[in-house]
């Protein structure tokens, strides 16, 4: 479900002021993260690293309620719910985009994964849960190592989003530098920092 709210009622009502008709209200992190445990896991179970990474994309924002919200052109969105969104190379060479449901299970997150992505490859046709879900954008540039990259502030999409390239291995453990872009109406650094703090436990916390 999803509603629209006044943002004086809601914490973020001076961000909302300050930051909604800047001309640039999006900010960019960067961290690498240790994905040694999500290696394991995909070599063992042979898992995506993708699909697992996605998966404690999701499982990372669910004590943070600031992400359940979202500004939408002038408005301010509550969700009840979060996507994680993923970029699909489909049938005619291009990329389609995918929008997986968050869950705690990683099981029933991998069955969804491996049905759409799959269904939005071989339709060219994008699967898009924004109506009804905060969607948190994600790219894989697995062609190449990046250190990271800055998004653009389109005005149109004010989601979250995340940009990784090849994870890199330095003797025994594997590194994965990520960029992190919010809308500052949405959160501040200090939200954004607790996500990738808590992004870091959940990738070390999978089984």
């Amino acid at each position: 479900m999803t509603k629209e709210i006044n943002p004086k009622d809601t914490a973020r009502a001076k961000a909302y002021e300050l930051w909604m008709k800047a001309p640039n209200p999006m900010v960019t992190f960067f961290k690498t993260l240790d994905v040694t445990n999500l290696v394991r896991i995909s070599k063992q179970k042979q898992l995506k690293f993708n699909m697992l990474l996605d998966y404690c994309i999701g499982k990372s924002v669910s004590t943070i309620k600031e992400f359940y919200i979202l500004p939408v052109g002038e408005k301010l969105m509550q969700y009840d719910t979060i996507a994680v969104n993923t970029m699909v190379k489909n049938k005619t060479g291009e990329v389609s985009s995918c929008d997986i449901l968050a869950t705690d299970n990683l099981d029933d997150f991998n069955r969804d994964y491996l049905k759409y992505t799959s269904e939005v490859a071989d339709r060219c046709t994008d699967r898009d849960l924004s109506a009804d879900s905060m969607v948190i954008g994600t790219s894989a540039i697995i062609d190449t190592e990046i250190d990271g990259a800055v998004g653009m502030n389109s005005g149109i999409f004010n989601n979250p989003f995340m940009i990784w390239g090849r994870y890199r291995k330095k003797l025994f453990r594997y590194y994965l530098p990520v960029s992190f872009q919010f809308h500052h109406t949405q959160m501040d650094g200090a939200h954004a920092g607790r996500f990738l703090e808590n992004l870091q436990k959940e990738i070390n916390a999978v089984k």
